[in-house]
């Protein structure tokens, strides 16, 4: 039996709705509209879990071979750019069903809706970027209203367009990594459930097998996974000032000599290449690895690379105080100075201990270590070099 999605007045956190949920409602409404001549306030739809949802609408209006309505994205209590943005949809009469295909449904993006440029995503490059699963959502919202029996779309004189558009979808985007993954111009139209969970991990990790997708698909020969956009950014500039042979990159040490076994001098490390992974240490390995990317470089600052070799799977979750126990012991078991473990000691988080030691390289070397035995749990085909960012904007190397 289905059941009605709602959101029953609780002190957990809300679910919410996906674009690729919105567009099928608002693709649903308009349809009924044009078919009917009425104005229609809310649409039920059924979601790819079997669940059904129902959706207000917004701006509706209709004329004899046109409808269009929008319905304003409810994200629940996710932190989701979409949060609050109009998604709308019009629906087309199309008459002249030769220069579109008898009984068709086809879909198209309009203003604040993306377009694929690049190949490894679900949608090929030149196409809208509307998923397989919304389009498919949009496309059976609209047939059961247009084509109510089967029969009724063979022989069909009409065909239908339905344009999807978010009007701030552009503005919005630029709050994604969107124009990394190719996606130009505006949003996706996303969503494989059609429900968004709040607070998940899934967005980011949707977005790390994405963009590892687009990286192979385009051919690059490694990766580098960053926690944040300040390290990717200073490991964009070490990479980059990087000549064969020699190194002039910004950094509080010298990198050792070029090797044709150091991954960080041995590629090239076009936009494709950089993979904003967050705190997900552990997934973006194991991701890496399902895809041959066997010598990535992780740039990260002192506090993450610290959580890294303390082993945990998410960077995010870990009590610092623990992994600043667990370094004053390493220290002492590696023989570190007085100076040194009296600075760990003596430290409230892992960014202190880093200024004032002033990325001590021995402190650094040790770190480097247990950063990489941690990676092998994660995924044992993976040989990672790391680049640690400190706060200036400059990187140190992994010179192991």
């Amino acid at each position: 039996m289905k059941k009605e999605l709602f959101h029953k007045p609780s002190t957990a956190l809300r679910s919410g709705y996906t674009t690729g949920a919105c567009a099928a409602a608002a693709a649903k409404g308009a349809a009924l509209m044009l078919a009917h001549q009425i104005t229609v306030r809310e649409v039920t739809i059924e979601l790819p879990t079997g669940d059904s949802a129902t959706f207000r609408l917004s701006g509706q209006s209709y004329s004899r071979d046109a409808a269009s309505c929008f319905v304003i994205k409810d994200a629940g209590d996710d932190p989701d750019v979409t949060n609050g943005a109009e998604v709308h949809a019009s629906v087309l009469r199309e008459k002249d069903a030769s220069t579109v295909g008898e009984g068709l449904i086809v879909i198209i993006g309009g203003k604040g809706v993306g377009r694929i440029t690049k190949p490894g995503l679900a949608v090929p490059p030149g196409q809208w970027a509307i998923n397989p699963v919304p389009r498919r959502m949009i496309k059976e919202a609209v047939a059961c209203v247009v084509y109510p029996k089967p029969e009724s779309r063979t022989g069909s004189t009409d065909s239908y367009t339905v344009v999807i558009s978010i009007p701030d979808g552009e503005e919005r985007a630029k709050k994604t990594l969107n124009t990394r993954l190719g996606i130009i111009g505006g949003l996706s139209i996303l969503g494989t459930t059609g429900i968004v969970r709040p607070v998940s991990a899934k967005a980011w990790t949707d977005t790390i097998d994405a963009a590892l997708d687009v990286s192979k698909a385009c051919g690059c020969e490694n990766v580098v996974l960053s926690t944040g956009r300040t390290s990717e950014s200073a490991a964009q500039n070490f990479l980059r000032r990087q000549n064969p042979g020699s190194h002039h990159a910004a950094s509080l040490f010298d990198p050792p000599p070029t090797s044709p076994d150091s991954a960080a001098d041995s590629w090239n490390y076009p936009d494709e290449s950089f993979i904003m992974m967050g705190d997900h240490i552990s997934y973006a390995l194991k991701a890496c690895q399902a895809r041959s990317f066997t010598q990535p470089i992780i740039t990260c600052q002192f506090a993450k690379l610290l959580k890294i070799a303390c082993g945990h799977e998410n960077t995010h979750a870990a009590a610092s105080e623990l992994d600043l126990e667990k370094l004053h012991k390493w220290g002492r078991e590696e023989g570190l100075s007085d100076l040194t473990l009296s600075t760990i000691s003596a430290a409230n988080t892992a960014r202190e201990i880093a200024i004032s030691s002033s990325f001590d390289p021995g402190l650094l070397k040790l770190v480097f270590q247990h950063a990489r035995r941690a990676v092998l749990k994660h995924a044992p085909e993976i040989t990672v070099q790391f680049l640690v960012a400190d706060y200036s904007g400059n990187c140190i190397f992994d010179s192991r």
